[in-house]
């Protein structure tokens, strides 16, 4: 029939496309080796915001303060909190007062500056006194006492921006599997393209960048009316082949507190899926023929087994690229010391399809929110 010909041909076109992405991109991630640890004293402003993050900061401040790191600063940014956030800056400033500068931010009920954290976060940063910025959130650690010094090192006199590797705490059950899956699967894919010399994003649990970078492209004014997008859009606007590092060291990442419940997830990815829409048109077009690629391949290849027209063909393909994906996510999870997720591949892959184009939809019809709103 016309109709298996015409599934067959988009599924041929899908398969080939995926292996394109493989071979040409993500083949990059997963022969990066990082070069020998070099010593670096650049002088560093650790720039953390929190809003309601008193338990968070008192947990995970001392891992910043533990660092192996001769010049830093450590920048923390109250955003309107109305729990003991500020008095527990205060308790860490008492505390190492050769080290901390704080930085109190109070907005007022504008309804323009209601739940936009890039308001605090330029306050912050005009108030650091060193070039050299390094980010991480209040509900993040470094993974060494060696996080600012991997980071840092990557800095040179044409390398402005830096691209880290932002972990989720490993815990038991299905949903943190998921969680890690995904914060892969988008590393994967935005440290990849940064390799490949089109960097497109970054998280702001792990980016470091100048403050003369920030200064010179007007910080995020071209997006300051987009309430979220404070890491991934200012990459996006800022970020060349000539001016961004990635960084793989172990000692570089940073490791958050996953979210508990589905719901919570689902808040947290609509935020980070709607800001996509802001993205240059060549990076939307890449991700988007990646993602309708990846689920297209799925969907022709269940309609053409299930009518077993030319299932042997089918079959085959469908090992081969399982084969590839599996291998690339076998070393990807290596090199991110993520462990117990290349077992589950595929139902890890075919459950973030369906979650994304549950994301894709909802967000159509309600805005997600934003910013501990």
């Amino acid at each position: 029939m016309v109709w298996q010909l015409v599934v067959f041909g988009l599924f041929l076109v899908f398969s080939l496309s995926l292996f394109c992405y493989y071979l040409c991109i993500f083949r990059l991630i997963v022969n990066k080796t990082e070069s020998k640890s070099q010593t670096s004293t650049l002088p560093v402003s650790v720039i953390i915001c929190a809003k309601d993050e008193a338990e968070n900061l008192k947990q995970f401040l001392p891992e910043i303060y533990r660092q192996n790191y001769p010049d830093y600063e450590v920048v923390l940014i109250d955003d309107r909190s109305i729990d003991d956030t500020f008095d527990v800056m205060q308790d860490f400033e008492e505390r190492f007062p050769d080290k901390t500068r704080l930085v109190k931010v109070n907005f007022n009920d504008d309804e323009r500056l209601r739940g936009n954290k890039k308001y605090a976060l330029t306050l912050g940063i005009k108030a650091a006194k060193h070039p050299y910025l390094l980010f991480t959130d209040a509900d993040c650690k470094p993974a060494s006492a060696n996080w600012i010094q991997q980071m840092v090192q990557k800095f040179s006199q044409s390398k402005q921006l830096v691209l880290g590797y932002g972990k989720y705490q490993v815990q038991t059950g299905f949903l943190n599997k998921l969680i890690r899956f995904e914060t892969v699967q988008t590393a994967l894919q935005y440290l990849s393209y940064a390799l490949k010399g089109m960097p497109y994003m970054g998280v702001g649990r792990n980016l470091a960048y100048t403050k003369d970078l920030f200064m010179e492209n007007n910080g995020f004014y071209t997006h300051l009316d987009i309430l979220s997008g404070d890491d991934d859009l200012f990459v996006n606007e800022v970020a060349t082949a000539d001016n961004t590092a990635v960084c793989l060291h172990p000692d570089s990442f940073t490791i958050s507190k996953p979210k508990q419940t589905l719901g919570d997830f689902i808040r947290q990815k609509r935020r980070h899926i709607g800001t996509a829409q802001y993205y240059h048109l060549k990076h939307r077009l890449l991700l988007a023929w990646y993602f309708i690629s990846l689920s297209g391949f799925w969907l022709t290849a269940v309609l053409l087994l299930a009518v077993r027209y030319q299932w042997q063909i089918v079959l085959g393909i469908v090992f081969v690229r399982l084969a590839t994906a599996w291998y690339i996510n076998y070393k990807v999870n290596k090199q991110l010391q993520e462990p117990g997720l290349t077992g589950w591949f595929p139902v890890l892959e075919i459950s973030l399809i369906l979650m994304q184009l549950y994301f894709f939809v909802l967000n159509l019809f309600k805005k997600p929110e934003y910013w501990n709103k």
